[in-house]
C-alpha cells in the first residue's frame, strides 16, 4: 500500500508508471524543443547511470528516461537540476526537488525564424516566455507554437494553438508589377492580393499573414510588420471520448494578450473543474460550462488593438465515442 501512494506522489515529479512496477521513466522538460548539445549529453549521463541507456523522444519534443529504478528518484532528481536550471523552468520547492508538477504538457514549437524563412518569430523564445507564466501546474493543459500558417507543429491539435501571422506593408514605388506575389498567393495560399491598374491590391478579410507576397516579391516591395502578431486555436484534443480540431477563435492577436488568454485559463478552470473526477480535460469543461462563460472569464482584462478579430462563438465538431449506436461497423 505503502508503495502504490508512493507512486502516486512521483507521478506528478514527472515520472511515469511503467508496465514494469519497480521501473519508471522521467519526462524531461524541453520548452520549445529546443536542447544545447550539453545539456543532451547531461541527458545521456543520467539515462546510462540511473536508467537502462535508453531515452524516448516524445511526441511533445521532450525527453522520456526510460529504465529507471524507483529507489533512485531522489538520486535522479539531484541528478537533473543542471537540466532544469539551463531550461530555467520555475521550480518553488527548491533545487534538487526535481520538477513540481506534471500537469500542464511541454510545450512545443516548430523550428521558428532563425532557421525557417517562412516563419513570423522566434518559436523557441516564446514557448519559454509562456512556460515560465503557466508551469508549475497540476492542470492538464497542451499548448503548441507555430511560426506561420503552414503549421509544420500541428497547432490545432492542442488545447491552445498559437499560429504566426505577419502583416504585410506595400510599398507601391517599390513594386514593379511583376505579379510574383500575386501568383504566389493565389497558388499557395488564399488569394488575397490582386493586382489592378499596376498595383498591388490585398484583401485583409482573406489575408492570413503567411508572408508568402514578402518571400515572393524580387524587389522588397512587400515586407513585413514589425509587430507580431498570432492566430490562436483553441480546445483541439485527441483522446478516447471526443477527439476534434481545435478552432481558430483570435486573428491578429497579440503576444501580451495571447498569453494573459492562457493564464487566465487556468484560473477558470480552477473554478469550474470538477474535482470529483481523477482529471477532467479543460475542453470538457468548456464543453459542460459553455463556451460563451469561459470567453467572458478569460477576456475581462483583454483589450485588443483595432486590428484583433475575436469570434463571439466557437463550434466544434469531431468524433463522438457514447455507445454502440456510433459503431462504424453497423
Amino acid at each position: 500500500m505503502a508503495l502504490e501512494i508512493f507512486r502516486k506522489s512521483f507521478t506528478k515529479n514527472a515520472y511515469r508508471i511503467t508496465k514494469d512496477r519497480k521501473k519508471t521513466a522521467l519526462r524531461v522538460r524541453i520548452p520549445g524543443g529546443e536542447i544545447s548539445s550539453e545539456l543532451l549529453v547531461k541527458v545521456s549521463e543520467i539515462a546510462n547511470k540511473f536508467g537502462n541507456g535508453k531515452v524516448h523522444i516524445t511526441t511533445r519534443q521532450g525527453f522520456e528516461i526510460k529504465g529507471i529504478d524507483i529507489t533512485k528518484i531522489d538520486e535522479v532528481n539531484k541528478a537533473i537540476q543542471p537540466l532544469i536550471e539551463g531550461f530555467e523552468i520555475n521550480q518553488p520547492n527548491g533545487i534538487d526537488n526535481g520538477y513540481p508538477a506534471a500537469g500542464t504538457r511541454n510545450i512545443t514549437a516548430c523550428i521558428g525564424n532563425q532557421v525557417c524563412p517562412k516563419a513570423q518569430y522566434n518559436t523557441t523564445l516564446l514557448a519559454r516566455k509562456i512556460e515560465k507564466e503557466v508551469f508549475p501546474s497540476d492542470f492538464h493543459f497542451k499548448i503548441a507554437i507555430t511560426g506561420c500558417p503552414n503549421d509544420c507543429i500541428k497547432a490545432r491539435m492542442h488545447d491552445f494553438g498559437i499560429i504566426g501571422m505577419t502583416y504585410p506593408i506595400y510599398e507601391k514605388d517599390k513594386c514593379v508589377s511583376c505579379g510574383a506575389c500575386v501568383k504566389k498567393c493565389k497558388g499557395l495560399s488564399t488569394g488575397a492580393l490582386r493586382a489592378e491598374n499596376y498595383t498591388v491590391i490585398r484583401e485583409h478579410s482573406k489575408c492570413i499573414g503567411c508572408g508568402e507576397c514578402v518571400l515572393n516579391c524580387p524587389t522588397s516591395a512587400w515586407t513585413r510588420d514589425e509587430k507580431k502578431y498570432y492566430r490562436l486555436s483553441i480546445m483541439g484534443r485527441t483522446g478516447k471520448k471526443n477527439p476534434r480540431l481545435g478552432e481558430d477563435w483570435i486573428l491578429w492577436g497579440d503576444e501580451k494578450n495571447i498569453i494573459k488568454i492562457i493564464k487566465t485559463t487556468y484560473e477558470y478552470v480552477d473554478k469550474y473543474i470538477d474535482r470529483s473526477l481523477p482529471k477532467e480535460h479543460i475542453g470538457y469543461i468548456i464543453d459542460r460550462t459553455g463556451f460563451q462563460e469561459f470567453r467572458n472569464f478569460v477576456l475581462k482584462d483583454v483589450e485588443f488593438d483595432e486590428l484583433a478579430v475575436v469570434r463571439n462563438n466557437i463550434y466544434w465538431n469531431g468524433i463522438i465515442y457514447s455507445g454502440a449506436e456510433n459503431d462504424l461497423g453497423k
